[in-house]
């Protein structure tokens, strides 16, 4: 700056003395001789004098200037310094809040967004609108309206401030929670022209307000009392309380006033198990969850058995700050537990008994029905000519014959129900029904019933093969004995895998059961649906107990007149 003012001056006075020259000289050529030429070339030392002053003066007042300029300079260097770090500020603190910043001119309705709204909201450039519809289009429907009244009631200063809470539309599609906050900017007559705006993304605060919110009514309206106790346990050795539900009182009687700032160790007292205290004590020393069951008292003093669990609470900084109690009554589930042991002690014994009564049945009882039994076989070969004694021999007979039958099924029965352990083999189902088609093969040439068999090429592991038999023949013998008098009897025995199970079906077109009637005493014992002389309803009791026993199950579908089917199952593997 300082060489363009010197070149400048520099320039200046050449210039002035070359004109100076030249125009004394024309002048002196022209117009002047002898002593006029000498007054003229005083005057024309006295023009360069004055030329000289004039750059001099130049000079300064250039210098005079270049400081001035300079001064703005420095001036113009620092406010650009000022605005820049200003924006850095801006962008910075944009970033920091999350905020997006909008700036709305009202008169040519231009809008303009900062980058928050790409980075928050997700749009491209490109996408972004340039006025206020952009900007409106974007609001949730539902919060449009609400929005829209509340922003133009600001406009035309009705209210002091603007800021409103609503969901605007993500580039995806999505809405988020946004808080917005809006300011006029004026002019000197009071007109708004401006208003400028930042938008918040509040959508995690809003999760949480509805989780907490959710939490909230959850623990008031929780049937389970909820306590909530600080970790101070400087007063006593488990925190006092803080917070207690209505079900706590409902369960305890003690209401908030009674209880909050109390320990609750007023709840136990000397009929409370002292180990369970003690474990809830460690616990809390600890920091450890616990779970404890024992007697407590209500405020009135009456016992009950409570569920009683402490979990510690941790701030977000890791560090323990409270410790949440969930309680419940379980003084009736006490009561039926008892209940239960007791009915559990009385079912074993009369269990035991009745084994043993069965023992005694099956087996005491053999030894002298065989010696009456032999005792009636030589009767039999004595000529008895009183006819009423003969008849009272023949229905002796009788009644011990039937004995005899009854003292079997129940042996029968004892074995299976006193066997766990049964033998288990590989068994292939064609052969065991070959085995029951040969023993039935008078009976089925008799009755000539239309078999269809369907039976897959699979083997069942770990069955008993003679239960399998006896259920086989139990059931085909029920199938012809139960037949329809009006058809001819069908009968189709199936087999099929399916989700690893192995599903026996046999399905009959016989006479049917009314299962309205009988449906829970169908597989009992000694139960009969049918007036047959040579039904004893023992066969589907002993089919049932089998099944079971090789941990398979029995179902049964039956109409009256129409037929029924029995479907077994068993695990193929």
């Amino acid at each position: 700056m300082k060489n363009n003012s010197n070149k400048i001056t520099l320039l200046y006075v050449l210039v002035l003395m070359i004109v100076a020259v030249l125009g004394h000289k024309l002048f002196a050529d022209y117009f002047l001789e002898g002593a006029a030429l000498n007054s003229f070339e005083y005057s024309y030392t006295k023009d360069i004098i004055y030329i000289l002053f004039s750059g001099l003066l130049l000079k300064f007042i250039l210098y005079q200037n270049e400081i001035r300029n300079k001064s703005v300079f420095e001036k113009l260097q620092l406010t650009n310094i000022e605005i820049k770090e200003s924006n850095e500020r801006y962008d910075i603190v944009a970033k920091a809040t999350s905020d997006t910043i909008w700036d709305w001119k009202m008169d040519d309705d231009s809008f303009i967004w900062n980058k928050g709204i790409q980075g928050v909201f997700g749009y491209k450039k490109e996408d972004i609108g340039k006025t206020s519809k952009w900007w409106f289009d974007r609001i949730h429907p539902e919060d449009s309206l609400k929005m829209s009244v509340k922003l133009y009631s600001f406009l035309e200063q009705k209210t002091e401030k603007w800021q409103d809470e609503y969901r605007f539309q993500c580039a995806d599609g999505s809405y988020k929670y946004v808080f917005d906050r809006g300011f006029l900017v004026k002019d000197a007559d009071g007109k708004s022209i401006r208003m400028i705006g930042a938008i918040q993304d509040v959508t995690k605060q809003k999760e949480e307000e509805q989780r907490l919110r959710l939490l909230e009514t959850v623990i008031t309206q929780s049937k389970d009392a909820v306590m909530i106790t600080d970790i101070d346990t400087s007063e006593s050795e488990i925190p006092n309380i803080i917070f207690v539900n209505s079900a706590f009182t409902d369960m305890t009687g003690y209401s908030s006033k009674d209880i909050i700032g109390k320990s609750p160790a007023l709840l136990f007292g000397k009929k409370s198990d002292i180990f369970e205290y003690d474990k809830l004590k460690t616990a809390v020393q600890e920091y450890k969850e616990c779970f404890i069951e024992t007697i407590t008292y209500k405020k009135n003093g009456k016992e009950f058995w409570i569920n009683f669990s402490m979990i510690p609470v941790t701030n977000k900084d890791g560090e323990h700050s409270h410790w949440i109690s969930i309680q419940r009554d379980v003084t009736e589930e006490k009561e039926k537990e008892k209940e239960r042991e007791q009915l559990i002690r009385e079912l074993t014994q009369n269990n035991k008994d009745l084994k043993q009564f069965s023992y005694i049945t099956s087996h005491n009882l053999r030894a002298p029905l065989s010696n009456l039994t032999g005792l009636l076989n030589l009767i039999d070969d004595i000529t008895i000519e009183d006819p009423e004694l003969k008849e009272i021999i023949t229905g002796f007979q009788k009644s011990t014959h039937l004995l005899n039958e009854t003292i079997n099924d129940l042996v029968k029965v004892i074995i299976i129900k006193d066997n766990p352990s049964i033998q288990k083999e590989k068994v292939l189902i064609k052969e065991v029904f070959e085995n029951v088609f040969n023993q039935l093969s008078f009976l089925i040439s008799v009755h000539k019933p239309i078999l269809k068999i369907d039976l897959e090429d699979v083997s069942i592991l770990e069955i008993n093969k003679s239960y399998l038999e006896s259920i086989f023949l139990n059931l085909l013998t029920n199938a012809i004995k139960y037949r329809a008098p009006i058809r001819q009897l069908k009968v189709t025995i199936a087999t099929k895998v399916e989700d690893d199970n192995l599903i026996i079906t046999f399905k009959d077109n016989g006479i049917g059961i009314d299962l309205d009637k009988n449906k829970d005493k169908i597989f009992g014992l000694y139960q009969r649906f049918h007036n047959y002389p040579d039904s004893k309803g023992l066969g589907l009791y002993l089919v049932k107990s089998q099944v079971e026993s090789m941990n398979g199950t029995i179902a049964v579908a039956s109409t009256v007149g129409k037929g029924t089917t029995f479907t077994i199952t068993f695990k193929y593997n």
